[in-house]
């Protein structure tokens, strides 16, 4: 192959993962100003109402089938499930055809993950804390991918490809180790008929995939029926937009190979038609041609391409920023505030959440990362210095969004909650900025050395 023809392949091949890191790290910023604004109005004159916005209650459904449940909740067990099932798509798409789905691919982010919730829970468990403060184990494990990918975006073209496959391959196994820890752990009371119901239900959706029907009303429609379900059955229903994500077809009825060939055929019938430009109507034959390049355009795509595609900015730029402005809005040093002094706000239970994201993440990405390719199970990429991946690892502890998530999970007390959002942001911002910091030092060293190397090679 010569150079012009792999540089084709190449941009065929990175441009749909660069529009992907374009609206995630778009996204991202948004949520950094939500956040910001969250935080100004919980704190400022206005703060009751932010109290009763999100506490106002909200009825849906027909009684016997009545669910009563506050604005916060709604967004929190039902806008978030779409956010689940959307990340149900991105690990399906990565493991069937992506960054995962080699083994030689999905090793080195894969331990790296494995690393970066590890030793986090490691670092939170061992100071000890006691009753419902314990039950946070699971808040540091977890990573931003908008947050992350949008610091690593503000690095600009600096950035090797290689680096950002890595964070967002790294991102999207430590989401299905969060999805797991949610399942197993932070779920209350099971009530098995509801789950067994929902199984089934499931176990249709698995028998449409497997014979290939792509009406999507089928998936919506049953979908929506085992997210009530879960929600009854005391697993908490995130769980089932994942579960759902993975019965959606992922293979197109049009193969693209096969695409061009036909649409080529159908345009030619359409060209070979007598023109007449007095007469601005279609004849039947003309609109059949079309209606059948519709219809192929629509079958090129699979269900599961198409959906996350036409979801993706719902996420981003609608769910993911309503989340953050319900969820992120913590009163701190005003009056009716739980903290009475700045002392106060940092609570053990904050310092810890902070400490484990900040240097859980930072020493389990890049020590397993490490690990993996001394141990010959993976291979670093080139031109990678590690103190790069010591900074991509700094990036993992961003954990914001499924932080804020599971904290919510894990506590009752709303002075606990409270605690734990500061520590969540502290420790977000922390490892933010010293992520962006330590990667602009590595970035340029490397480009240093690259430079250095190209001018002994002349």
């Amino acid at each position: 192959m010569n150079l012009r023809k792999r540089r084709v392949v190449v941009r065929t091949i990175a441009r749909p993962f660069e529009k992907f890191i374009e609206r995630i790290t778009g996204g991202g910023i948004l949520l950094m100003f939500v956040t910001f604004a969250a935080l100004l109005w919980a704190n400022s004159p206005l703060k009751d109402y932010y109290e009763f916005v999100w506490d106002y209650e909200f009825v849906l459904g027909l009684s016997p089938f009545e669910l009563h449940k506050s604005l916060l909740h709604w967004i929190n067990d039902g806008l978030m499930v779409i956010f689940f099932f959307v990340v149900g798509l991105e690990i399906k798409r990565e493991v069937l055809a992506g960054e995962l789905s080699t083994f030689r691919q999905a090793i080195f982010p894969l331990i790296a993950a494995v690393g970066g919730m590890v030793i986090p829970i490691v670092f939170f468990t061992a100071f000890g804390l006691q009753g419902e403060a314990g039950q946070g184990w699971g808040i540091p494990m977890a990573t931003d991918i908008a947050f992350s990918l949008a610091i690593l975006g503000i690095l600009g073209s600096r950035v090797p490809l290689s680096l950002k496959i890595f964070l967002t391959a790294l991102a999207i196994v430590d989401d299905l180790g969060a999805i797991l820890v949610i399942a197993l752990f932070y779920s209350h009371q099971i009530y098995w008929t509801y789950l067994i119901i929902a199984f089934i239900l499931l176990l249709v959706l698995v028998v449409a995939n497997y014979f290939d029907l792509q009406t999507i009303h089928i998936y919506t429609g049953i979908g929506f029926i085992i997210w009530f379900l879960f929600l009854k059955s005391g697993i908490h229903p995130t769980i089932a937009g994942v579960l759902i994500a993975f019965t959606i077809p992922a293979r197109p009825k049009v193969q693209i190979n096969q695409f061009i060939p036909k649409i080529k055929w159908r345009l030619k019938q359409f060209s070979n038609l007598p023109e007449d430009d007095t007469n601005f109507v279609l004849s039947n034959k003309q609109l059949e041609s079309i209606d059948h390049m519709e219809e192929l355009v629509k079958q090129v795509q699979s269900p599961l391409q198409m959906i996350e595609h036409n979801l993706s900015g719902v996420v981003n730029y609608l769910i993911l920023p309503l989340f953050a402005l319900a969820n992120a809005g913590v009163t701190i040093l005003a009056p009716g505030s739980p903290f009475a002094s700045i002392g106060q706000v940092f609570t053990s239970l904050s310092l810890i959440i902070a400490v484990s994201l900040v240097f859980g993440k930072a020493i389990g990405i890049s020590l397993f990362a490490w690990l993996a390719v001394k141990l010959k199970l993976s291979v670093k990429p080139k031109d990678v210095s590690w103190l790069s991946f010591m900074g991509i690892g700094l990036l993992g502890g961003i954990g914001f969004t499924m932080s804020l998530f599971i904290a919510n999970l894990a506590f009752k007390s709303p002075e606990l909650l409270d605690q734990a959002k500061v520590g969540i942001f502290f420790g977000s911002l922390v490892a933010g900025v010293a992520g962006f910091l330590v990667l602009k030092h590595a970035l340029a060293k490397d480009q240093a050395k690259r430079e250095k190397k190209q001018q002994a090679n002349l």
